[in-house]
């Protein structure tokens, strides 16, 4: 696509959907000639600006991938995974316990609860960095990211991250310590 032509593009289209505004029972054959005239411009600008062949799908990950027409946007590899995740869905509860690993934590009866937070995380230009504490409660997260973007040094984008562990973070004297809950019924 040629990115210089589209503003010359964008101004025809315009001007043919102000005459198409104007047209009525009253239209003379001149009109509808310059009409025609504006219309054949617009379309030599638009073959002039796109370069590349058609796209074969609809999809915005694969736009020249392989075409499955009982897709709805027209792309196989994306049907073909969809496909699949509903297949391993509809088995019996038989036949999922072979095609899911076992977990080399164990059961999650055996593990603590997992416990939800929050992570602020501001755009340094090159990575997401964490520009604040991490919070059980989403609404005061966003109310910290609220306040972040109207101070004086504002990030140019922010972001909350949701993360699940199965354990508390506890900070002393700066290194992290994985305190698990006691298991053992005050046993030790």
């Amino acid at each position: 696509m040629r990115q210089q032509k589209i503003p010359a593009l964008g101004r025809a289209l315009r001007a043919l959907g102000e005459q198409g505004d104007e047209l009525g029972g009253d239209t003379t054959e001149a009109k509808l000639h310059e009409i025609a005239k504006d219309l054949r411009r617009a379309l030599d600008l638009l073959e002039e600006t796109v370069e590349g062949p058609e796209p074969t799908t609809r999809c915005a990950e694969h736009p020249f991938g392989p075409r499955d027409d009982s897709a709805p946007d027209l792309c196989l590899l994306c049907e073909t995974r969809r496909r699949g995740g509903r297949r391993a869905a509809r088995l019996p509860d038989g036949e999922r316990e072979y095609l899911v690993a076992p977990s080399r934590y164990g059961e999650r009866d055996e593990r603590p609860q997992a416990r939800e937070r929050w992570i602020p995380e501001m755009w340094n230009g090159r990575t997401w960095q964490l520009c604040g504490t991490p919070r059980h409660d989403r609404r005061e997260a966003e109310a910290f990211l609220a306040a972040e973007r109207r101070g004086p040094h504002a990030g140019t984008a922010y972001r909350l991250v949701q993360e699940f562990t199965d354990y508390e973070v506890v900070r002393g004297w700066g290194s992290p310590v994985r305190r698990l809950p006691d298991t053992m019924g005050g046993r030790g």
